[in-house]
């Protein structure tokens, strides 16, 4: 019998694909590895799914997402031309690398990023120039734009970078986009609620910008799958192009209506962030008591590492205990631990585990 891999194409067979964080059932899990938002969506998001779903389910839903671009462009004040919507944030950039990225220069990302690009640029065949962080992990933004500046297919960057929550400023996006005005810059702000500087500001003045946000972390709808891109109609004319030509119906009747009363209660939206924001910065106070280096974070996650223990070791002890954390086994990485923001009890549970696994200080 013939092995499974004869019927797949060359493109499939050479593909790494994008691992996710893990999902496991065990008993009284602290989960805090998939930056999820510990606290519940709106309440009024959950009775507009349940009355989405008493009526109209028999039909497609609104392949255009009308009313859900016009909430979304009413919150950032902008144009309902100007926003795209998609399922989850990662088909939008999915859909942004297919529709902008195709060109004969190299894409330019950061070496130390979400580690979908590189995927994306796999699947599309797209030709990805990697440049390193500096030693701080920070995104060298200089050395992109000088580079950007001779020629390339366009920069991708996430601010605040995944994984390790340091943002950077307006002025230093910017100068990206001035460096590159032929080329998109997409700047992907999946955790930018959390306190770092959006770009949305900025699209009216600048036609190559594209910024990719989701409300999957801090409007708590990770399980709907609801992600969005804005920038001048020209780009979103384009993303609508691919999304047609792939999946004409990608948001259902229930997601839409979820994300639509999400994006309105902003007192939920600011109650729930600010406890994460509060929790975040006493959680550092607590790993730096233990030892552990913590670098600046404007996400719903710390990136963390402990100078006397291997952080893989680590992530295994608190698994064992039922905490769960997100190691990455890449250069430069492979010591930090990233630490999603939860409940004060969850993150309690954490450091006490920690403290049980480490020796006194």
């Amino acid at each position: 019998m013939s092995k499974v891999p004869s019927f797949w194409s060359p493109r499939i067979a050479g593909l790494e694909p994008y691992v996710p964080g893990e999902q496991p059932r065990i008993a009284n899990l602290v989960k805090l590895n998939t930056n999820e938002n510990p606290y519940p969506p709106s309440p009024r998001a959950i009775d507009a799914i349940c009355a989405a779903a008493e009526s109209g389910l028999q039909l497609y839903p609104d392949p255009e997402s009308t009313r859900l671009r016009e909430a979304i462009a009413i919150r950032h004040g902008l144009d309902s031309k100007q926003v795209f919507a998609g399922n989850g944030s990662d088909e939008v950039l999915a859909h942004a690398f297919f529709a902008f990225f195709q060109q004969a220069e190299p894409l330019l990302i950061p070496d130390v990023t979400y580690s979908f690009y590189r995927v994306y640029a796999q699947l599309y065949d797209i030709a990805c120039e990697l440049h390193a962080v500096d030693d701080a992990l920070r995104i060298d933004d200089a050395a992109l734009a000088a580079r950007a500046a001779a020629g390339c297919a366009g920069i991708v960057i996430a601010n605040p970078n995944a994984p390790t929550g340091i943002g950077l400023p307006l002025s230093r996006i910017e100068a990206l986009l001035g460096a590159c005005p032929d080329r998109v810059v997409l700047v992907d702000e999946a955790y930018v609620d959390f306190g770092a500087e959006s770009a949305l500001p900025l699209i009216a003045r600048y036609p190559n910008l594209l910024v990719v946000q989701t409300l999957s972390k801090s409007r708590s709808l990770a399980g709907l799958r609801l992600g969005f891109a804005c920038g001048q109609a020209h780009l979103i004319d384009a993303l609508q192009r691919v999304k047609n030509s792939f999946n004409s119906y990608p948001i259902d009747r229930l997601a839409c209506a979820g994300a639509i009363a999400a994006l309105e209660d902003e007192a939920w939206f600011a109650k729930t962030r600010d406890d994460i924001v509060d929790t975040r910065e006493g959680l550092v106070l607590q790993l730096e008591d233990l030892g552990f280096e913590v670098l600046p974070s404007q996400a719903n996650f710390l990136f963390v590492r402990h100078p006397g223990h291997d952080a893989a070791e680590l992530a295994a002890s608190l698994r064992a205990r039922a905490v769960l954390v997100r190691h990455f086994k890449q250069p430069r990485i492979a010591q930090y631990l990233r630490i999603t923001i939860g409940t004060r009890d969850q993150c309690t549970t954490l450091v006490g585990a920690l403290a049980d696994i480490l020796p006194a200080h």
